[in-house]
């Protein structure tokens, strides 16, 4: 999420254009690389758009306030479910999403249309839907075959026991006879070995072989008398042998079986056209996201600095240890743009900025674009 000491934070600011926009440019990159390197600097072009009224501009802000965090939440939770897909490989889920470097080029190069409105809410909202069916489905795929590895794994006392038994282990088809299953704790075994066939009256000697073990217990199996069985039982308790409960059923075993590799088999099948859809969905959803902070920056711009639109954008990538000169370099720029910026911060604050309603305020536009899009839990 870092290198080199940059963040994957990047900050999109506005300045008036001095005597050229061009002009406006030279300054703050100057300003901002001459001392030692606090940013690394793009213009940012956004086109020419249609200025209505005042009314209209201060309605789209508050719109575009709303918009900005409904596609910023759905660039987040493509970002999220890739890397719960992705599972154990998350140092890859930022590869797949943007390499830091590539971020930087991304937010340069996206072409920036007049898009209107209604395209990218309706664009991200069909996103936002897909996805939810999507992940919906396979984690229900996902689940359920969990559930069916969560049976198979596990204690001796819980597990399923289906993968471990085969039809020689059993006595079956007998009018009399029965086979048992015993869980014996690996430090009674010897007490097992001596005491098995006397438990109950009509226990087949010898019949007691060790199937499996696991780290505290052994797999035993037992054949007996079907009228014994009870007797059995209770006396293995004081023991503290437990019976499982089991029958053998090879019908049973096999559907089990052919269920787990029917549902691993559509899990792997599901899994790269999931990724692809992902990488793709996440590439718009985040181009859409880059738009809403164009226009957010554009109608910001205009509210501030007034018409005609003569204004600059530049995105800058913040050096990690050098944010606060950054910020202060940024206020003397700017502050002459906002006379009672001056009056409103008190010296004693360590950053110019305040925060007013959740929007931290500068002389100059600023919108912050957060690409930290992870929270790894």
């Amino acid at each position: 999420q870092e290198k080199d000491g940059k963040m994957t934070e990047f900050w999109l600011i506005s300045a008036p254009g001095e005597k050229t926009c061009q002009q406006t440019w030279e300054k703050l990159h100057a300003a901002t690389t001459k001392n030692n390197n606090l940013s690394t600097n793009s213009k940012f072009n956004i086109p020419d758009l249609k200025v209505g009224t005042l009314d209209v501009l201060v309605g789209l802000s508050d719109e575009l306030a709303k918009l900005d965090a409904f596609v910023e939440s759905v660039v987040k939770k493509v970002a999220q479910y890739m890397a719960d897909v992705l599972e154990d490989s998350k140092d890859k889920v930022q590869e797949n999403l943007l390499a830091n470097g590539e971020i930087f080029f991304f937010l340069k190069s996206s072409s920036l249309s007049t898009v209107p409105f209604l395209f990218v809410c309706k664009g991200v909202n069909q996103i936002d839907n897909d996805l939810k069916a999507r992940a919906s489905a396979y984690n229900n795929l996902k689940g359920n075959l969990q559930n069916l590895e969560r049976k198979n794994a596990g204690s001796l006392l819980t597990r399923s026991l289906a993968d471990i038994v085969k039809k020689e282990d059993f006595v079956l088809d007998s009018e009399y006879l029965v086979t048992l299953l015993v869980i014996v704790p690996k430090l009674n075994y010897n007490d097992w070995v001596k005491q098995y066939e006397t438990l109950a009256e009509m226990v087949v000697p010898r019949s007691s072989n060790v199937l499996f073990e696991d780290q505290d217990s052994y797999l035993c199996n037992v054949t007996l008398f079907r009228k014994a069985v009870d007797d059995f039982k209770h006396k293995a308790r004081e023991y503290k042998f437990l019976v499982r409960d089991f029958q053998y059923n090879e019908e049973e075993m096999k559907a089990d079986k052919e269920e787990m590799n029917r549902l691993s088999t559509d899990k792997k099948k599901q899994f790269g056209p999931l990724v692809r859809w992902l990488k793709v969905n996440f590439s718009e959803a985040f181009i859409a996201w880059i738009h809403v902070k164009a226009l957010q920056v554009f109608v910001e711009s205009v509210l501030r600095y007034g018409l005609p639109v003569n204004f600059q954008a530049m995105l800058l990538q913040p050096n990690k240890k050098t944010m606060k000169k950054l910020r202060e370099v940024l206020y003397d720029l700017y502050k002459h743009l906002d006379s009672s910026a001056a009056a409103i911060i008190d010296a004693t604050m360590d950053i110019p900025g305040l925060n007013l309603s959740q929007q931290e305020y500068y002389p100059y536009v600023y919108y912050k674009i957060d690409c930290n899009l992870l929270e790894f839990k």
